[in-house]
């Protein structure tokens, strides 16, 4: 089946919404998506596989067989996989023991394949379900799977009976699990079984506002970077000055300071440096991070020249003060409305501080 696409699908992530591809294998009674479940579960077989895990110790592909398992790739700080904590998190709670849980963690970028990295973010994004790293991609390939994030629902024999790729669809998924619950194999059905799970939301992982999202994703590293209107363009491994135009069109972006464009993160030399991008849409996050282990830089976010006040995200106050502390996500502006063409800044106050990616929502 498949995926039509938009401009504001980026390479891998599921940028699909409500328009996100769900299929399944005739109600999970047929013998569909005979491609994923060919053989004796090569997908389980690599999770079995892998040796580095979260919140749980190594599960053997044996210990998997026998009951239904759901199985979700991510990232940590993709948006898109983040708005679906939520559901996720509900599901483990509820439908445990009877439903193995697992998250792959199939990084993006390099510094998300540091295990350090991962297992401090997981606290702060409460996550407790078991988490399976898997940086040379081998679950990846053995699901066949091209998308941040991706479900998928394998029966008691280890075969993929449901596959969701990106977010929404969290009530038909739900029943899918249900199903496999009650199924010849499955640990039945729990004593409301026909109700959803209650979700609770908040921060970063509320839905995003896709009526009004008018900006795809903007990396800022040199190998995927698109719209930078900096004069001069990009240059790459090369520290020099840029410059901000003095008019951004929408969904353009440009540096002032000192900056080196590497391959993945565009990285400040020196104090002060800014980012400022014309974005339109509620929310405006901003990947980055220091560029030193136990490294921090300060900065202010500013909406069309002001504090952003009441439009201020998670990670800074209404002035738009905040700290880089550690590689992640961080959420810097959610407007209340209404939602029309802004300029967004970002003015770095220290130096050392490494811009990988722009997402919205």
């Amino acid at each position: 089946m498949a995926i039509k696409q938009s401009a504001l699908i980026r390479d891998r992530r599921a940028f699909l919404g409500t328009a996100a591809m769900t299929l399944a294998a005739a109600e999970l009674g047929g013998l569909g998506l005979a491609a994923m479940t060919a053989g004796s579960s090569r997908q389980l077989t690599a999770v079995g596989d892998a040796t580095a895990w979260i919140n749980s110790p190594p599960l053997s592909t044996t210990s998997l067989l026998g009951k239904p398992v759901l199985v979700q790739f991510g990232t940590y700080t993709c948006i898109n996989w983040l708005r679906t904590l939520p559901y996720i998190r509900a599901w483990h709670q509820r439908y445990m023991p009877g439903l193995a849980v697992i998250g792959v963690h199939t990084p993006e970028f390099a510094f998300e394949k540091d295990l350090d990295n991962v297992r401090r973010a997981m606290p702060h994004l409460n996550v407790g379900f078991p988490l399976v790293l898997d940086n040379d991609y081998a679950i990846w390939r053995a699901f066949d799977n091209h998308y941040w994030p991706a479900l998928y629902l394998l029966d008691a024999g280890g075969r993929v009976r449901y596959h969701h790729i990106g977010e929404g669809e969290y009530e038909r998924s739900e029943q899918a699990i249900q199903r496999l619950l009650a199924a010849p194999g499955g640990a039945g059905a729990t004593g409301d079984d026909r109700r959803v799970a209650p979700v609770a939301a908040t921060g970063f992982e509320l839905p995003s506002d896709w009526q009004n999202l008018r900006s795809p994703e903007i990396y800022l590293g040199h190998d995927r970077t698109e719209g930078l209107a900096s004069p001069g363009g990009a240059s790459l491994a090369k520290r020099r000055a840029y410059k901000v135009p003095a008019r951004l069109d929408l969904n353009r972006w440009a540096l002032d300071g000192e900056w080196t464009m590497e391959n993945q993160p565009t990285v400040l030399g020196s104090a002060p440096g800014r980012i400022v991008c014309r974005f339109h849409a509620r929310d405006v996050h901003l990947v980055m991070g220091p560029r030193h282990r136990d490294g921090q830089a300060r900065f202010r976010v500013s909406i069309d020249g002001q504090p952003p006040g009441s439009a201020r995200g998670v990670d800074v106050d209404g002035d738009g003060a905040g700290t880089v502390i550690d590689k992640r996500l961080y959420q810097l502006i959610r407007q209340p409305g209404p939602i029309v063409d802004r300029t967004f800044e970002i003015a770095f106050l220290d130096a050392g501080v490494e811009a990988f990616a722009f997402t919205f929502g």
